[in-house]
This record gives structure tokens, sequence and C-alpha cells, in this order.
């Protein structure tokens, strides 16, 4: 590993720090500085000639500063002669925008991966996109990474219980839910709803039975958290015991966390893909779970040409330790 540099860039400081310290090695040296209209200029501390560079950023909000400062970092990591540039993005934004609902609708998601290819990226590594068929829209080696894994463990030691179903939110994550659901043994549900306009959803109905059970409302990402809310109250509705929420990427927009503590919610579960340090603070009830294993285990794969699976599923059992402790905190 002594030509890989990797760089935490703004929005992913501390997940970055925490795959180095899993790696045993310090992040590389990296300045952003923004001139008074907005422009970015990112100057890379250390050389990078002949090194296989990671840069991790995921692009929330501020979504498009974010994604400029990516963009800038590979083009100044191929200016300085890198071996290869890899995007390490664990929040893909645009994601959303990956096919056309409607009539004159761009495809947000394809011009995003064309933007990174042509800035010099050689390799993407995503974790639980929005949509993973947006890994053919790039011409370079996509890996896509579940974070599924990590949260099935934290609930399998956390609901011990027989008494578990697991629930889609809608049609579209049921592939989802399942997965979740063989991880601990239980059957599935799913929320039947209508979306009238973006982050409007009103739920309809549930295929499937709560009853007497807990509840756990699995979803790729929650961002003004108006569908989980009203899926929360449906669930509670049709006889739920207890209900979880989780996901991969809290991106908690707006009256999100607000709605979240009014919600009959036992626990809010979600992974560091995007930064929580301030919304932790607010709520109490909301568990985080980092992902560094995850992109280390991933990084180390590719730098030794291992299988990627294998080490993946390696990263999973070493977790387990930390998660029961993790589980522990949040119970006390």
């Amino acid at each position: 590993m002594e030509n890989t540099i990797v760089f935490a860039l703004s929005s992913s400081k501390e997940l970055a720090n925490q795959v180095c310290e899993i790696l045993g090695q310090e992040p590389g040296k990296v300045t952003v500085n923004h001139f008074a209209d907005g422009e970015i200029l990112v100057e890379l501390g250390e050389s990078v000639r002949g090194k296989d560079v990671y840069f991790i950023q995921s692009t929330n909000n501020p979504v498009n500063d974010n994604l400029m400062e990516l963009l800038i970092s590979i083009d100044a990591a191929k200016r300085a002669s890198a071996r290869t540039i890899n995007a390490v993005i664990p929040y893909f934004g645009y994601a959303r925008q990956d096919r056309k609902a409607k009539p004159r609708q761009p495809i947000t998601s394809k011009l995003v991966a064309s933007l990174l290819e042509q800035a010099g990226a050689d390799r993407v590594i995503t974790m639980d996109l929005h949509a993973t068929q947006i890994q053919g829209f790039f011409d370079v080696p996509a890996d896509d990474i579940t974070t599924l894994t990590l949260v099935g463990e934290y609930l399998k030691e956390k609901e011990t219980g027989k008494d578990l179903v697991v629930v889609s939110p809608d049609h579209g994550g049921v592939v989802r839910a399942r997965r979740l659901a063989e991880q601990l043994d239980a059957p599935i549900a799913i929320i039947d709803k209508r979306r009238p306009k973006p982050n409007v959803a009103e739920a309809m109905n549930l295929i499937g039975d709560v009853n007497g059970k807990t509840a756990i409302i699995i979803d790729d990402m929650v961002d003004t958290a108006g569908t989980l809310t009203s899926g929360i109250k449906m669930l509670r509705d049709k006889g739920a015991t207890k209900v979880y929420a989780a996901c991969a990427h809290g991106i908690l927009s707006g009256p999100a966390i607000d709605r979240l503590k009014a919600a009959d919610l036992e626990e809010f579960i979600c992974t560091n893909t995007i930064d929580q340090t301030e919304k932790r603070d607010l709520y109490e009830e909301m568990t985080v779970i980092s992902v560094a294993p995850l992109l280390a285990a991933t990084i180390q794969a590719i730098e030794t040409n291992a299988p990627l699976s294998l080490a993946l599923n390696s990263a999973v059992e070493e977790s387990e330790e930390s998660i029961k402790e993790l589980c522990h905190k949040h119970d006390h």
C-alpha cells in the first residue's frame, strides 16, 4: 500500500480519516480554498506521481460544491501524473434522476457519470446507489458496495425475537427489503404508496401482516422523512408493536429531524455515508453505523487484486464487535 494515497475532501473528512486509520496510513495532504465568487481551488500537498489516488467525497448538500470539488481534485491528480485515480463517493448525489420519468427531463446521474470520467476518474466506488443500473452509466469500473450487511448485523444484535417483519416503503425497494429479511430470517411487507410530486408521498395500503410484530422499515435514503413518517403511522395503525427505521443515506433535509422526533419510532438507524455529526446531537434516537471498514476493505482489495466479495465479508465479520458496542451504547 506504499503507492496508495487516500485524500479526505470536505464532505467526508471524518469517514476518510476512519478509513485511513484502518489502512494504517495518514490521509493525503490537500487544501481546498474558495475564491470570493465561489470558485473552488484544490491543491494537493504531496506528490502523487505514479501513485494510486483515492478521493473520498460524498456529493450531498451542498451538492454542486461537493461535486465540483471532487471533479477539480480528480483533474489536479491527473495533471500531477497519478497512476490511477479512484473516486470514492459514499453518497452519490443526483442518483434519483436516473431516467426520464416525464418528457423533456434530464438524466442527470448519467451526466455526473460522464463528468467524472471526463475529469479523469479511472474507477468509481459508490454505496447503495438509488438505482443499481447507474453502474451501467460508467465506462470505467464501478463498484457499488452495500451497507445492508452492517445494518443487518446491528438489527440482529438489537432485536433477537422472532416477531420481526421487514417493510419496504414502496414497490421499488422490495429487493432491498428481501435481502435484509433473509439476513434477519423474517417475512416482508410492502407499503403501496403514490407520489403526486417530488418529496411528497401519500401512503395508500399495506401488503403483508405487521400486527403484533416489530416492523423494520428499510430504505436507501431518507430526505425530508415525509414518506417515512407516513409509513410509520400506517404500520402503527396496522398493529405493529415497535417500529425501527433504517437507511444507508440519512440526507435529513428541512423538517426531517422534527418529523422523526414526532414519529412513534423506536430507533432511526443510518450510516455515515453522509456526515451526521450535527444531526446526531439533535436526535437521541439516532444510531450511526460507520461504513469505514467496508471502504477500507474495498481499497485494500483493489490494491492487492483480491476478490472484493471476500474482503467485504471479512470486514463485516471484523465489525461485529464494534456493532455490539454501538448497540450496547445506544441502549444506555
